[in-house]
């Protein structure tokens, strides 16, 4: 089977389906005791560069829960590492920026990226679809304005106080940053999807500390720009915020094909809040992973008939994976949601 007929891309363009697919945000990760042991003394920075890492450590969940797609094993600020950023990955903190960004001059360093940049990420695309065959590969990356909140603040921030004091007091200089942010954005997913992704999703994690006028003036031109200059690829384009309830609306007239939910919407309310033309992504909470199983089930059965609703459903979390996931409850969640009848 080709990848563009997987139970995943029909579901995102919102065709007939065998069953519901499912795949889950930051599957390829910490909870797994395989990845633990493949990244022992690796930094992140390390491993998003080394094309048999990346290689091994996407196709691990897909070895063991059975997901219907893959996704990039990778990092937001890993186009922002490429041209030239200084910055790092801490373990318990994040990214962490040596020089934040807050003034006109600073932006000459940002120059729009080139494949040649990240020679590991097309090497690591083409061998993963050289290595999932029917399954597809989602490419990624971090939304303009979550990655300039990390570029201003200097690393993560509760409250965006530097962000949102650009943004309202030196409009010209915000937009100008997410100009050149946005230009970076559409140059890495290109790159992805040229290399052989068969899906795209923009992580927009930080975007609901905005209020939705502030969206519209201050994002919404950006993101779009980003999905129109994606168009031409023929790939779904899924959009992905935290704490975006409010903002459902307003990501679903960005462009993207599919609109990812958290878990703080029930996925009815979302499909009435994103409106037709869209696919819903979501949205099981990823703390109830910690529960037992007939906790676990109850709400996915829940968040499935509430998918009805939704023109396409993918069945994901609203968020990550967490840390203390028992793989074992992916696994089984991913059979669960399977046998689920589409009807």
């Amino acid at each position: 089977m080709n990848p563009a007929e997987s139970p995943f891309v029909r579901a995102c363009r919102r065709l007939p389906v065998p069953h519901v697919p499912v795949w889950y945000m930051r599957q390829a990760g910490r909870s797994l005791p395989e990845y633990r042991a493949l990244r022992e003394g690796v930094p992140m920075l390390t491993a998003c560069a080394t094309p048999d890492l990346i290689v091994e450590i996407t196709m691990q969940p897909v070895r063991r829960h059975g997901v219907d797609a893959a996704i990039f094993f990778s990092d937001i600020v890993v186009p922002l590492k490429a041209i030239g950023i200084d910055l790092d990955i801490k373990p318990g903190v994040g990214p962490v920026v040596a020089d934040p960004i807050r003034s006109a001059d600073a932006l000459g360093a940002l120059r729009p990226i080139e494949p040649d940049d990240v020679p590991y990420v097309g090497e690591a695309v083409r061998g993963l679809v050289k290595e999932l065959g029917p399954v597809p590969l989602i490419g990624f990356a971090g939304a303009p304005f979550t990655l300039a909140s990390y570029l201003i603040e200097g690393g993560p921030s509760k409250n965006h106080d530097h962000t949102k004091a650009m943004m309202y007091g030196e409009p010209a200089l915000w937009h100008a940053l997410m100009d050149r942010l946005t230009d970076i954005t559409i140059g890495y997913l290109r790159i992805q999807a040229e290399a052989g992704a068969s899906a795209l999703q923009l992580f927009d994690s930080w975007v609901g500390a905005v209020a939705p006028d502030d969206y519209r003036a201050f994002v919404l031109p950006h993101t779009s720009r980003i999905f129109a200059a994606l168009a031409d690829l023929d790939v779904p384009r899924i959009h992905f915020g935290v704490g975006t309830g409010e903002l459902l609306g307003l990501l679903g007239e960005a462009g993207a094909d599919v609109v990812g939910v958290d878990w703080r919407v029930p996925l009815d309310r979302a499909a009435e809040r994103v409106g037709p033309g869209r696919a819903l992504q979501g949205n099981l909470d990823p703390a109830v992973l910690l529960a037992p199983w007939e906790v676990i089930e109850s709400r996915a059965r829940d968040a499935l008939a509430r998918g009805r609703a939704a023109e396409g459903h993918v069945f994901n979390l609203g968020h990550g994976v967490l840390p203390s996931t028992d793989p074992g409850a992916l696994t089984r969640l991913t059979e669960f949601v399977h046998a689920f009848p589409v009807n």
